[in-house]
């Protein structure tokens, strides 16, 4: 995938400043474009750009449950908007972690759908983070027989798939 020309400046940036980081932090890693979550309007110009971080032994990075990519992808942000002064926004991966999670979770909330649709009860995840969560609203977004909500608050914010009323006439 090739970014648009007004926004390859955008994650060349990106990158050097990410780069910078990781070197700070003493961690041997590359920059790469990160297909995934690049993601191209109507228009061709780049709603989001994705960054993956290559290496070895990059855990550190990761942290539980991704918070520390989370906290880097967060500080990129800052960083970014105020060197660029635009916001765009930015998704960070380390290593395809987040990638292989977003796959996880689709192939979770779908066999979860089929058995709340089976069963005819609600099913409440775990507590997720907002990007984990659209993850799952969005791959149960088209399903015929449930529905998704999020409830609770802050960390402890969950998805329910629930199974849709069948309207009786």
């Amino acid at each position: 995938m090739e970014i648009p020309e007004q926004q390859r400046e955008i994650f060349e940036t990106a990158r050097e400043i990410l780069e910078r980081l990781l070197e700070m932090m003493d961690l041997p890693a590359t920059v790469a474009l990160c297909e995934e979550f690049t993601v191209l309007d109507d228009e061709g110009n780049a709603a989001s750009i994705g960054l993956n971080i290559e290496g070895e032994d990059l855990g550190i990075l990761i942290g539980r449950r991704g918070q520390t990519m989370s906290s880097l992808q967060y500080l990129l942000r800052l960083m970014l908007a105020r060197k660029m002064e635009t916001r765009i926004p930015i998704v960070v991966d380390v290593e395809g972690y987040k990638q292989r999670r977003c796959e996880g979770l689709r192939l979770l909330a779908n066999r979860l759908a089929e058995q709340v649709r089976t069963r005819k009860t609600p099913f409440t995840m775990e507590p997720m983070t907002a990007f984990e969560r659209r993850v799952v609203h969005l791959a149960l977004a088209d399903h015929p027989d449930v529905y998704t909500e999020s409830t609770g608050l802050g960390e402890a914010r969950k998805v329910v798939i629930a199974p849709k009323k069948i309207q009786a006439y």
